[in-house]
């Protein structure tokens, strides 16, 4: 019954056995044909099931779908590592003024991509299993590019003028010129990244998951080359690795479409549509500027730990970099959990199955729990060799090993704080999220960790402050999602197609 991930042909028979492009959900009748028998029958063969069946497939289903989000996500990221790492041999200054960089990249220009898509997560889902018209998500797609590119029309301009904004921020001389001069460069290629994020969620509403992770299994060496063939060999140096990174993003955002177009998800674009795509911009509008703040939030509250780390000294700022470097890696899992939730509430709502809805949004809390604990106790077991992989001064070893627990600790909440934020983005909520975030690092957690550091504690300070945010974040927002009244969730999840001047359903799934 839980199939493979796929859109399913439109006009399924009752008579054919699922496969592996069996819808996962049964869409609106009135989508497909005059007849709703095969939409009732599919809800009557769910009803026999018994409930633990349920919960299982549920949880086998977000298992399968995260794989290849988080797979993706992992690749996402390798592409600007790549580019350090390779700039890295220049000199000591071109590595940091890459690192730099690209870390001011994603405090702007990627949260756009990773936040402001979110809007896509709750709308696009929604459409795809609540809208009478199919091609009402490729509108929502259109309406999403032409968004999202005059949200980072306003980052493009203030990358070409960041010389002044790091000189104020008191950065080195050198950073001041050449990181703003690197910036300029990624303007083309960073718009390239919103759109390949756009387009995967465009995907991903229509239960399309894989072909994110198979662009970037191409892209992905193809970046490697290309910094390498830029930077060394034709002599661009230190800014050849933003056009490269800039033509691998294009690139990964040109094999979706071709994806898209030959493959398998066209079926909901139905041609460019510039009058629909121009209406009703204001609701989705803010559920992306919401996305936004909800995931800049916790971001950007780890930029403020990454600074304040540095003003402890040396040695702490190189433990507190190995411990991002991977803890960069491993955010991927609760992030690609709560990306697959999204899609999947979505989803469900969409179809009228509030209890389905409820169910996925539980299962994801727990599933990331359970990753969350493994992850746990891997990091524990390695907590006193982990600081080797990255550096082989015994000082930086002994304090990473001094802080793992803490950060082991930590994966329990990320993992709840990816899932359960990942739900509250499906039902429409990000601004429920960005107030969590704010009043749990910013109200307390956040300057109480520096309190800590700065008075005895070091790093160690720092990273308890970060547990405490985390923690509060994961339980409220899991206690928010334990209280929704998901009937009402449904209502507005058609309420929020119908504000944005798309088809209306006739019916959906029956609460099971």
């Amino acid at each position: 019954m839980m199939a493979q991930d796929g859109v399913a042909h439109r006009a399924e028979a009752s008579d054919h056995p699922p496969n592996e492009r069996t819808s996962l959900l049964t869409k609106p009748a009135s989508v497909y044909s005059s007849s709703s028998a095969t939409g009732h029958a599919a809800s009557s063969e769910i009803l026999r099931l018994p409930q633990y069946r349920l919960w299982l497939d549920e949880l086998w289903l977000l298992t399968r779908t995260s794989l290849p989000v988080i797979l993706a996500y992992i690749l996402q990221n390798s592409l600007q590592t790549v580019s350090v790492l390779i700039v890295g041999r220049l000199s000591p200054e071109a590595l940091a003024t890459a690192a730099f960089s690209y870390m001011f990249a994603m405090a702007t220009a990627w949260l756009i991509a990773l936040g402001g898509t979110t809007a896509l997560d709750t709308l696009a889902s929604s459409s795809f299993t609540g809208s009478s018209n199919k091609h009402d998500l490729g509108v929502l797609l259109q309406r999403g590019l032409v968004i999202l590119t005059s949200f980072y029309a306003v980052v493009a301009i203030i990358w070409a003028f960041s010389e002044h904004l790091f000189r104020a921020l008191g950065q080195e001389e050198f950073i001041c010129v050449q990181s703003s001069k690197f910036l300029r460069y990624l303007i083309p290629g960073g718009l390239g990244y919103v759109w390949f994020e756009a387009m995967k969620k465009y995907l991903q509403a229509q239960e399309i998951y894989r072909p994110g992770t198979y662009v970037l299994l191409l892209t992905s060496p193809m970046n490697a080359l290309l910094n390498w063939l830029f930077i060394h060999r034709l002599g661009f140096g230190l800014y050849g690795a933003p056009m490269a990174t800039g033509i691998s993003y294009w690139s990964s955002f040109l094999l979706l479409v071709a994806y898209a177009a030959f493959v398998r998800g066209k079926e909901c674009w139905g041609g460019i549509d510039v009058r629909r795509a121009v209406s009703h911009m204001g609701p989705f509008a803010h559920l992306a500027l919401m996305g936004v703040v909800h995931v800049g939030t916790e971001w950007w509250a780890f930029e403020i730990v990454a600074l304040a780390a540095g003003r402890l000294g040396t040695i702490p700022l190189a433990a507190q970099s190995v411990i991002m470097t991977a803890d960069q890696i491993i955010n991927t899992i609760p992030f690609g959990l709560g990306v697959a939730a999204s899609a999947r509430v979505g989803n469900l709502l969409g179809a009228h199955n509030s209890r389905g809805a409820a169910r996925a949004a539980h299962s994801a809390a727990i599933l990331s729990t359970i990753a969350g604990t493994l992850i746990l106790i891997i990091l524990m077991a390695s907590r006193n060799v982990f600081g080797r992989i990255f550096n082989d001064d015994e000082r930086v070893v002994k304090l990473v090993a001094e802080v793992m627990p803490y950060v082991a600790l930590f994966q329990i909440a990320d993992g709840l704080n990816g899932s359960c934020g990942g739900a509250l983005r499906g039902m429409g909520r990000q601004w429920v999220g960005a107030v969590v975030n704010l009043i749990s690092y910013y109200g307390g957690a956040l300057p109480g960790g520096i309190y800590l550091a700065f008075h005895g504690w070091g790093l160690v300070g720092l990273w308890v402050g970060q547990c405490v945010a985390l923690y509060l974040v994961g339980a409220l927002e899991w206690v928010i999602v334990g209280v929704s009244n998901w009937e009402t969730e449904v209502e507005r999840a058609i309420a929020r197609l119908e504000a944005g001047g798309l088809g209306n359903s006739d019916g959906g799934l029956e609460s099971v």
